[in-house]
């Protein structure tokens, strides 16, 4: 049963810029050598909405503690920033990649 779900991005920003918009894709948040893990914070991509980071560390009321969203790479067919995949090394180094270009995104992971 459902308990509660993580808050939108601002909608109105993002439903029309372009592209794909939604959460897509997780920090699997394993217990392997070189990986970040966390129990309290969950990091995923959003296509046009960037990448976010959710504390649920309360599970009835998640909040968003950090989020990017890079402009629109040169030549995007989408005219929009597209971040499909994430990963977030055990340096707390996260990285993210937009789907149509192929541009790497690095950012230091600060909560």
């Amino acid at each position: 049963m459902p308990i509660s779900t993580c808050p939108l991005p601002p909608l109105k920003a993002f439903t029309k810029r372009g592209g794909r918009f939604g959460a897509h894709n997780l920090h699997e948040n394993r217990p392997a050598p070189g990986t970040w893990v966390s129990e309290t914070v969950v990091v995923g991509t959003f296509f046009n909405g960037g990448v976010r980071a959710f504390d649920i560390s309360d599970a009835f009321r998640p909040q968003e503690v950090a989020w990017a969203v890079p402009p629109a790479p040169r030549k995007s067919r989408a005219k929009a920033i597209q971040l499909n995949d994430v990963f977030v090394d055990d340096r707390e180094v996260l990285y993210t990649v937009d789907r149509l270009i192929g541009g790497l995104y690095i950012y230091e992971l600060r909560l």
